[in-house]
């Protein structure tokens, strides 16, 4: 808060430190999201199933509640950034 309050404007290394904590937050969800996906979609010929039921199966609400709480701590440190401009 001091920082962002500086007359002279942010130092540049906080500004970066804050970027890269923000792009390090949207490469995470991105993994998450890629792995999610992946292991939806990946084939499994000796499965005793149909697709649409392993699919239904594994995607399931508590890995959409995590990608969720993802995207919700996202919005909050963009909200704290915000606020603190």
């Amino acid at each position: 808060m001091d920082e962002l309050a500086n007359p002279t404007g942010p130092r540049k290394e906080f500004i970066n430190n804050h970027c890269r904590e923000f792009m390090k937050m949207i490469k995470d969800i991105q993994v998450t999201l890629r792995d999610e996906i992946k292991s939806a979609c990946e084939y499994r010929p000796f499965e005793k199933c149909d697709y649409s039921s392993r699919i239904s199966n594994e995607i399931c609400c508590k890995k959409l509640e995590y990608v969720l709480f993802q995207l919700d701590a996202m919005k909050q440190t963009i909200d704290e950034y915000q606020a603190t401009v």
